[in-house]
């Protein structure tokens, strides 16, 4: 008789070693599942952090994760109507390949700070430890409001994509169908809800289903484009590669270029979700940046070929852009297509974007969770609170899911409302990643040992990779502000600046009256591997 783990006179002295060795591995198991690997136990107790949520996202599930989250090819098709206004078919194109590659040198700068603190405080937490000790308390602390505003409006734009697209559907069966702004918050609301449940009803379900859920975005995406391709009509490559057009009535073409680039930018976004989820990924340290980057780059050529696909099938991009839907992509289907060919490819893309939604809306929750964990929010105790059977931030859930409505209510009022959401995202993100990738370039300059150990890195390139992604952050978060056409009135406005110097303020204020006297920021947790 063989015995795992144990000895024949193990055996003679328990007769019923068997049966306890199996209660022993299951223990083992469940611990795995809460602390990870060895690496993960380090990592953590480096950072100071206590492990609270389930370690259950495998290696491939994690890069899944990331892939389905980002759903770039989908997001480029949903969001390219400022490209196509401010741009045409050229510019919509080249805005994208050029931000691709921005992104590129971004997304590889974040997957180092990744492995080197895998935490779901991500940027905040990156500012506290690269920092300068004299300003990491305040500059990790305006990053953190910043961060959540960020991802706060990311979530709620996916929610007001989809629930609006829906309400473009009911245009194309019924052509006397007028949209309101009220009804489309209705649809917004619903899609909110459909997050809500499955993040905390069915969150062992989803990440059992990743591997599923990213089979169903490559699947969805050859539908597309293989249909697009046979069925639709084709413009000739000189209008996809060459023709640039001005419909926005900005003064000059380069000008025009540089501001519908927003539709680009908006679909290379996110590429940092999966740094959130750290704390639940087992080998974070190694997984995470493994994850951010191979899916950032296995999207960003799906987006391209989906891109490319769909401005061949665009045969007047004036007319994609008056379609009643508002949406030019569905005015495409519709020249490839007829009325139930429309609603099956849109809703096709649909549902790996509301699989989207419920996934950013985890990240979002995660990083919300963490700032308010290192007493960052006002209600932090509340915020930051774990349900102990589930293991899951409920409640930082819940409060995403209410701002992500209180966003939506923008649609009301204005017809530019997710303009003005997108505009938000990319603009408090960007902001985030220029802080935090600013403190890894002083760092690397005037403290390398300090630094701690990354199990990947960009090696002997990493500063230059660096100061490259950080020169595209600042140059993003510019053009991120412009309205989408000019003159500009109040219901044109990008009405995204004055919610992010609010919230900027706002934060500014926080920090005077709470921050300085209740935040101290992740690093004063942390064991440090050198001095100054």
């Amino acid at each position: 008789m063989v015995f795992t783990h144990s000895t024949q006179q193990d055996a003679a002295k328990d007769p019923v070693l068997t049966g306890s060795h199996t209660l022993e591995a299951d223990a083992s198991s469940q611990e795995d599942d809460i602390k990870g690997t060895r690496y993960d136990v380090t990592e953590m107790d480096r950072m100071g952090k206590t492990q609270q949520f389930k370690r259950n996202i495998q290696s491939f599930a994690a890069l899944s994760f990331s892939a389905v989250l980002q759903s770039t090819w989908e997001y480029i098709m949903l969001s390219d109507y400022e490209g196509l206004q401010d741009g045409g078919l050229a510019g919509m194109l080249w805005t994208y390949v050029w931000s691709a590659i921005g992104f590129g040198f971004i997304i590889v700068s974040i997957s180092e700070m990744a492995s080197m603190a895998p935490t779901s405080g991500g940027q905040y937490h990156w500012v506290s430890e690269f920092a300068s000790p004299r300003y990491q308390k305040f500059l990790s602390y305006v990053t953190g409001w910043m961060s959540v505003l960020a991802w706060q409006a990311g979530t709620a734009s996916g929610s007001f994509l989809t629930g609006t697209i829906i309400q473009g559907l009911i245009s194309v069966r019924d052509p006397e169908y007028d949209p309101t702004g009220w009804q489309g918050t209705l649809f917004v609301f619903a899609m909110i809800l459909i997050a809500f449940f499955f993040n905390i009803y069915g969150a062992a379900f989803m990440a059992r289903m990743q591997n599923v859920l990213l089979a169903t975005h490559v699947f969805c995406w050859l539908v597309v484009v293989v249909t697009l391709w046979v069925l639709a009509p084709l413009q000739p490559a000189e209008a996809v590669f060459t023709k640039f057009e001005n419909f926005g009535g900005w003064s000059s073409m380069g000008l025009t270029v540089m501001v519908g680039q927003l539709a680009a930018i908006y679909g290379c976004l996110s590429c940092d979700a999966t740094a959130h989820m750290s704390e639940e990924i087992k080998d974070a340290g190694r997984y995470v940046p493994i994850a951010i980057t191979w899916s950032y780059f296995a999207n960003a050529i799906l987006a391209l070929v989906v891109l490319i696909t769909m401005l061949f099938a665009t045969p007047s991009v004036e007319d994609s852009l008056n379609d009643d839907t508002g949406f030019p992509f569905i005015y495409v289907f519709k020249q490839a297509t007829n009325t139930a060919g429309v609603n099956g490819l849109t809703a096709i893309i649909l549902i790996p974007v509301i699989i989207s939604n419920i996934l950013f809306n985890a990240s979002t929750a995660r990083q919300t969770f963490s700032f308010a964990r290192d007493r960052g929010l006002p209600f932090s105790n509340w915020i930051a609170k774990v349900d102990e059977k589930r293991k899951l931030p409920v409640n930082s859930i819940i409060l995403s899911c209410i701002i992500s409505a209180l966003l939506a209510l923008i649609n009301i009022g204005s017809e530019t409302a997710f303009n003005a959401i997108v505009s938000l995202n990319v603009a408090a993100l960007m902001f985030s990643y220029s802080i935090s990738m600013s403190c890894l370039i002083w760092r690397k300059l005037f403290h390398p040992h300090t630094l701690p150990p990354a199990r990947w890195g960009l090696g002997r390139y990493g500063l230059t990779v660096n100061i490259i992604g950080w020169l595209y952050v600042l140059f993003a978060l510019f053009w991120s502000f412009w309205p989408e056409s000019t003159p500009v009135t109040t219901e044109t406005f990008n009405w995204s600046v004055v919610i992010f110097v609010a919230v900027f303020l706002l934060s500014l204020v926080m920090f005077v009256f709470q921050g300085r006297h209740q935040y101290d920021g992740p690093v004063m947790e942390v064991k440090r591997c050198g001095d100054f």
